[in-house]
């Protein structure tokens, strides 16, 4: 008798973002992962990864929060999340935050060995080469800081763009350059936060795409805003929505269609 093959199981890391301003994106993460042939679980505990309080220097609370989040999330076979950010947090910070602890470190390892960005997953760990939808749009991607530098994603979302029907990718001058959000960094250095910003939506705009994509909430708000405030039209989406074909609801910014 042949064996029946069992579909791996993941835990979606939504995202504090995702969760409270964009949960359209974590509609289409789920269905680009079902896609994949995987199962998809949702967690209802799950917490924040901690990487504000993290970054702020508060060491004790992160891992407090980074406990709950292994707790709840290491029966998975794999850990996914649509977010360089919160992926390269969970992935790349956790295993620092329990260093030589003899009750968390080797637990924390086989919990940080298995998550993965979205895209990164798709692509790297399924195989996925392309998508079967379209969307006749132009449109620009930024690469985000962590994901780009520190869990090397350029490449796979470039990848699957590539399959959408319609979609003509416009490269800007600088896609890995910093859009000026950087967390708690625009709210601690909001001048310097505004002007890097201010020098991405003129790259982003001289493109003259109709769409921006990145695949991280925090840098697709703090570009939306600053092109709205600019009266900027062009739209701006997460990546997954547009590889899941689920561009129905309004854009985080823009004019939409």
């Amino acid at each position: 008798m042949s064996q029946v093959q069992t579909r791996p199981k993941v835990g979606l890391f939504a995202t504090c973002l995702v969760d409270l301003f964009r949960p359209s994106v974590g509609f289409s993460a789920a269905k680009l992962i079902e896609d994949a042939g995987c199962d998809v679980h949702v967690p209802i505990a799950q917490t924040c990864c901690g990487q504000p309080a993290y970054n702020s220097g508060d060491t004790k609370d992160t891992r407090d929060l980074a406990k709950q989040v292994i707790e709840q999330f290491e029966g998975f076979d794999y850990v996914v999340a649509p977010s360089g950010s919160c992926g390269a947090m969970l992935k790349m910070h956790y295993p620092e935050l329990f260093k030589g602890d003899s009750l968390w470190e080797e637990r924390c390892r086989r919990f940080s060995d298995k998550v993965f960005e979205l895209v990164s997953f798709l692509t790297d760990v399924r195989g996925m080469t392309e998508v079967e939808v379209r969307l006749d749009r132009t449109v620009t991607y930024h690469d985000s800081c962590s994901g780009l530098r520190e869990l090397g994603i350029s490449k796979q979302p470039r990848a699957l763009l590539s399959s959408v029907e319609g979609l003509e990718l416009k490269e800007m001058a600088g896609p890995d350059v910093c859009c000026g959000f950087g967390g708690t960094f625009c709210v601690k250095y909001p001048d310097i936060s505004g002007k890097i910003v201010s020098k991405k939506t003129a790259m982003i705009s001289e493109t003259g795409a109709e769409l921006l994509l990145a695949g991280d909430m925090g840098c697709l708000m703090n570009m939306g805003g600053k092109l709205k405030r600019e009266g900027s039209t062009i739209e701006v989406r997460h990546v997954a929505e547009v590889l899941a074909g689920m561009t129905d609801s309004r854009p985080i910014a823009g004019s939409g269609k």
